[in-house]
């Protein structure tokens, strides 16, 4: 999801991007950690909400079938996830606009969207790309509007750290490391976000879960 840097699949390989819908539903306990992020993120009719990584454009569909009065964009730089999402949409019926772009480089106007979602994307970017990324959040929220993420987290217990391994394994340890430390609170408010905060720690299979929230003030 940069522009300079190369993105890593969802998956690590294109070949593997297929199976990601159900290795996530599987070992990420996904029903769960994204009905929460919704809740959390007290959308309401008219809210124009983008979904950055959208992926397969799971999320962005639940979003626009929980809130059928709000706009939902779905972003992501993947093509391959792309076009698996957008069968998706297609299939569901759902008003979900899918875009191709790049998380430092959004092809939106500053103060754009009331909500900010997005899921098991970040560990995907190095730490630059992260910090560029977020100012680009920060940018094209509305004054008051919301960043909601469920990512990797600091692992809560050896067990968690240990699990965590499978995925430093096939998606970066450079990139995974800034999620493993804990750091993603920190990098947000450095962005400019304020009231950054872990809502829930979720444990699964591959390691510790963690819902944010934050908002533009």
């Amino acid at each position: 999801m940069s522009r300079i840097d190369s993105y890593i699949p969802a998956l690590r390989f294109d070949a593997l991007t297929r199976l990601y819908d159900p290795i996530v539903r599987f070992t990420t306990r996904e029903r769960l950690f994204k009905r929460r992020l919704l809740i959390q993120a007290e959308i309401r009719a008219g809210h124009s909400v983008l979904d950055l990584g959208c992926g397969t454009g799971t999320l962005a569909i639940d979003c626009a079938r929980a809130h059928p009065g709000a706009h939902v964009t779905g972003v992501d730089g993947d093509p391959n996830a792309l076009a698996i999402a957008e069968a998706k949409v297609a299939r569901a019926r759902s008003p979900v606009r899918l875009v191709h772009g790049f998380a430092d480089a959004l092809p939106w106007p500053d103060d754009h969207f009331d909500r900010v979602l997005s899921s098991l994307m970040f560990h995907h970017l190095t730490l630059d790309a992260k910090r560029r990324a977020f100012r680009e959040i920060v940018r094209i929220l509305r004054r008051g509007g919301q960043l909601h993420v469920a990512d990797w987290g600091a692992p809560t217990s050896t067990r968690m750290r240990l699990a965590f391994l499978p995925v430093q394994l096939l998606d970066g340890f450079e990139t995974t490391a800034d999620n493993m430390r804990g750091a993603i609170p920190s990098l947000l408010a450095d962005a400019g976000l304020a009231g950054v905060c872990v809502t829930k720690n979720i444990a699964t299979m591959f390691g510790t879960l963690a819902l944010l929230r934050a908002f533009k003030p």
